[in-house]
């Protein structure tokens, strides 16, 4: 994982400049629509800030975390939250939010540790809450760019998420990544904590 962070903290303006201005509304509708108004959200792994702002402009109650030094006070700046420089495996909350939405995040956890990262959104996440997350799709662990990435098909995510009683799926569907220089697929999730 540390080469995954130093390749955020060395080109953390870059990564900035390239995702905070993609228009992801599309995304955050399937989310949202399970929230109630003025719903309490955890952004985890935050990037750029970009989704963060998006929900504090909508009028929700935000919190944001990540584990790049310098996208935190990119994304802080941005939109004027205190994000958190936390890890997703210290994800440590209890019963805190309505809704986590973890973007592109989640793709740089250990395979073996994801069931350990869901235990622990599970927790943070208030009864009747809703995770949205979100992989590139494929079936491989992968190192590009200087990141180690872990892809995740539709079996994956079954095989991942029947670990747990109480989750319920709600959606999963595949779009196409919305930045002009990229031609990727992602497999998004959206999931309920039951009771």
């Amino acid at each position: 994982m540390k080469q995954t962070l130093d390749y955020y903290d060395i080109n953390a303006l870059g990564f900035f400049e390239s995702t905070f201005k993609v228009d992801m509304e599309n995304l955050y509708q399937p989310f949202l629509r399970y929230l109630p108004d003025h719903a309490f959200i955890l952004d985890l792994g935050c990037g750029s800030g970009r989704d963060t702002l998006a929900f504090k402009n909508k009028g929700y109650q935000i919190a944001a975390t990540d584990y790049s030094q310098k996208l935190v006070d990119m994304a802080s700046r941005l939109t004027e939250i205190n994000v958190r420089f936390e890890s997703f495996y210290d994800l440590s909350e209890p019963n805190q939010y309505d809704g986590i939405w973890a973007c592109a995040s989640l793709l740089h956890c250990e395979r073996k540790r994801l069931p350990e990262v869901l235990e622990k959104i599970l927790k943070a996440l208030k009864v009747n809450g809703i995770c949205y997350m979100s992989f590139k799709y494929g079936a491989e662990d992968r190192y590009k760019d200087g990141r180690q990435f872990i892809d995740m098909d539709e079996l994956q995510v079954q095989n991942l998420l029947k670990k747990f009683d109480n989750i319920l799926l709600l959606q999963q569907w595949i779009t196409i990544d919305k930045r002009p220089d990229h031609n990727e697929d992602w497999l998004n999730i959206i999931f309920q904590k039951q009771n």
